[in-house]
């Protein structure tokens, strides 16, 4: 290891090199304010989203396809609005496992992340999945949603069983009396 050579006819500007390097460490280290907030902030995104993801996402499909649409399928007049309503729910079906297969894959990092760790998550793999749902839900509101009322409306027991089945599941338990 060489030890630095030191200007003896200039004793002082050694001082001052040593001040400059100081100087900018600390400008760098003047940054970490500004750099602190944005990654807290993506540890509670992070930790919101995974959080929300399961419990609210994976529910929200899991009702579809347990209630909804077989609601609207068995209350479709047979034939051509039948079909329709099988291709449209088959379809939903399939987007619901494909954003379902996404978020599985990225659900451990942003775990990690939440937690403060350093994971490798690919910013394009979080685009795509928030893309993809956005057009689902679109498409689900634009199509599905209103035929659905169509076909449910035309009996009002049946949006009302589908109204019921849905409250029932989401009531809060009845404690009893003692």
């Amino acid at each position: 290891m060489t030890t630095p050579t030191r200007d003896t006819d200039a004793p002082l500007t050694n001082f001052t090199h040593c001040h400059e390097g100081i100087v900018s460490h600390l400008d760098h280290l003047g940054e970490l304010p500004a750099l602190l907030a944005p990654a807290a902030r993506a540890r509670q995104v992070a930790a919101d989203t995974v959080a929300f993801f399961r419990a609210a996402v994976y529910e929200h499909h899991a009702e579809e396809e347990r209630e909804l649409f077989p609601a609207v399928l068995q209350s479709a007049h047979k034939g051509e609005e039948r079909e329709r309503v099988k291709r449209l729910t088959d379809q939903l079906t399939r987007e619901h496992r494909d954003i379902e297969a996404r978020w599985t894959q990225l659900e451990p990092l942003l775990k990690k992340l939440a937690k403060g760790q350093p994971a490798e998550v690919e910013g394009e793999a979080i685009t795509q999945l928030v893309r993809l749902y956005k057009a689902h839900a679109k498409f689900e509101e634009d199509e599905f949603l209103p035929l659905s009322e169509t076909i449910l409306g035309r009996n009002s027991n049946h949006m009302a069983a589908l109204g019921l089945s849905l409250h029932l599941r989401h009531a809060p338990p009845v404690v009893g009396h003692i």
